[in-house]
């Protein structure tokens, strides 16, 4: 590849340590970037070389546009690779990179712009025959327009950010009376992810399957499909388990998605990897729902399954290159399962903390894409993502299980994990028939009973800390976990004064704090109070908004009540346990 010497990651965690190998298997030298937080992770361990570009705020770090062009030109990188997420489908970068006589990883600005703009998306998807969800075709200025669009289709509707994906500033909404909130949430987060608070509406179908089709395109007129992904499995429109072949899907179904995906990306000459998405309704139907201008997070099971390294062919196509294959050939069936810092017991809220325990499995056929290490943190800062598990089989039989035997390999302390809500959906009759849609997992699931193994109960003056131990009785091997007392020595020799361990709180209110006590269930920033103080407010309704790895989470009214004291307003960043109001 004579074309390209250096490559520059613009982004961190598990995508960051997966072009870092692809890269360095193509004999490449590698500069890695980081925040002040990511200093010691483990994309910068394994880069050739690392540079710090800023504090831990992604607007200040891996959103500084300004300090990575700078940290390129001196580290004499020529190349850049943005990954997904961050400034992946930013046009501004892209063609920021292109000035500055850089190889940029990615399709051009132009179609970055059209594809990754929901509305003109939809419009290209027109103009090459492929149908859309029905829905607008301009951004809307105010709540007026989601309301006369459902007035005119129905509820429920989707609103959704114009210049965005992943879930992102997405709002269902399901009556008239939540419009206005959802319109302003989704703003809120659009703003937050994407630095665009546009949003447009669009008709929600009911239980639709989400699939979509991997290509990829040189300069040199190639233009593949390498199969599709079904990635129904989702939690606040989010992405939990991906899998391919999509169970069901036929053949017939599979060409018309290869042609439709196709002549998508010949409609907007794409050059690069790229995934089109679909929602499949109930009949079969299959409706353009947006484009990824970069590689997916699911890249991995199509890579399993065709033996393709889709990062490699990227950089290939990025060099001016052709792709390295003719045709493609797929066998077996894999599955992804995404392991994300969330508690499912709690609704699948975000559990930032340290990673005390961390053993990935292994064996044949299974593949764990992370870019973490025991010790690691999980910051509020960013993405709650831990790894991607990869398991492939010869059938999907063989790979479900594989995939239960790997989930109970990976082991994992310190905060809960998505991993016992991976388990019980394997273990369902929907995911083991195929019949699965997008709303299984939330409305058809229940988590409650996941929740972890509690600590003892720890006297007030006191602090107890959790050991481990081995031990064999009648020569079988146990491991025994105990809590003992913490005893630290002063300078004097002393053992010093008992400190009292604060309540652990979290969305259920610890035993002896008053019911009316409203406390923060993570680390995070509020960005909407409802209510005033001595305001009256009904148990289960909404009273602010907390903002945690940029995902909004409604805090709500524990009992029936007044707000008697009010301690936390917009803008404000918090504690897991704060006192936010009391209600009396």
């Amino acid at each position: 590849m004579p074309a390209v010497k250096s490559v520059l990651i613009a982004n961190r965690g598990e995508i960051a340590v997966r072009v870092i190998r692809a890269a360095r298997d193509l004999g490449l030298h590698t500069i890695a970037v980081y925040s002040e937080l990511d200093r010691n992770a483990l994309h910068v361990d394994l880069a050739d070389e690392a540079w710090n570009i800023g504090p831990a705020p992604s607007a200040e770090s891996y959103l500084n546009i300004p300090r990575i062009l700078d940290v390129a030109r001196e580290s004499g990188a020529d190349t850049i690779h943005p990954g997904y997420g961050f400034l992946a489908e930013n046009a501004e970068f892209a063609r920021a990179i292109m000035d500055a006589g850089l190889i940029w990883v990615g399709p051009s600005p132009e179609a970055i712009i059209t594809m990754g703009d929901k509305i003109a998306s939809r419009v290209a998807a027109d103009r090459a025959g492929v149908a859309s969800v029905p829905g607008t075709i301009e951004p809307l200025a105010d709540v007026a327009g989601v309301r006369a669009f459902a007035e005119e289709h129905g509820f429920p509707v989707a609103i959704k950010a114009a210049h965005g994906g992943g879930g992102k500033g997405l709002k269902v909404v399901y009556e008239a009376a939540d419009l206005e909130a959802a319109f302003e949430s989704a703003r809120r987060e659009a703003e937050a992810w994407f630095a665009n608070p546009e949003v447009y509406v669009e008709r929600y179908l009911d239980k639709p399957r989400h699939i979509e089709a991997q290509i990829i395109v040189d300069s040199h007129g190639n233009a593949v499909f390498l199969g599709e992904r079904d990635c129904s499995l989702q939690r606040r429109h989010q992405k939990l388990v991906e899998e391919t072949p999509a169970p069901g899907f036929t053949d017939a179904q599979r060409t018309k998605l290869e042609e439709a995906a196709l002549a998508i990306a010949r409609a907007t000459g794409y050059v690069n990897a790229g995934t089109v998405e679909f929602l499949m309704d109930t009949s079969g139907d299959l409706f353009f729902l947006e484009m990824n201008t970069r590689i997916q997070v699911e890249h991995t099971i199509t890579e399993e399954t065709t033996g393709i390294d889709l990062v490699a062919e990227q950089l290939r196509v990025a060099a001016g290159e052709p792709l390295s294959f003719d045709s493609v050939e797929r066998s077996g069936h894999a599955i992804e399962f995404r392991i994300n810092a969330e508690d499912p017991a709690g609704g699948f809220l975000p559990t930032p903390g340290k990673l005390s325990r961390y053993r990935e499995p292994a064996g044949p056929w299974v593949r764990v894409d992370s870019g973490v290490c025991q010790g690691a943190r999980i910051s509020q800062y960013y993405d709650n993502l831990i790894a991607k598990l990869v398991v492939r089989g010869r059938d999907r039989d063989e790979a479900i299980r594989r995939s239960i035997r790997a989930l109970n390999e990976f082991k994992i302390e310190g905060v809960e994990t998505t991993i016992p809500a991976h388990l019980r959906i394997l273990e369902g009759p929907d995911f083991a028939a195929g019949t699965i849609h997008t709303r299984l997992v939330e409305d058809s699931m229940d988590f409650t009973d996941l929740a972890a193994a509690t600590s003892p109960a720890i006297p007030e003056d006191e602090e107890l800390q959790e050991r481990e131990i081995t031990v064999e009785v009648g020569g079988r091997r146990f491991e025994v976990k105990y809590w003992s007392q913490v005893i630290a020595s002063t300078g004097s020799g002393q053992r010093p004064a008992p400190r009292r361990k604060a309540p652990k709180l979290g969305n259920q209110q610890a035993a002896g704090i008053e019911a009316g006590v409203v406390v923060a269930p993570m680390q995070g920033t509020i960005v909407k109070v409802h209510h005033a103080a001595g305001e009256s407010v009904r148990a289960d309704e909404a009273v602010c908004v907390l903002e945690a790895m940029k995902m909004e989470n409604e805090i709500k009214a524990p009992v029936d009540g007044d707000i008697v004291d009010l301690r936390v307003q917009p803008g404000d960043t918090v504690t897991a346990g704060a006192i936010l109001m009391i209600i009396r």
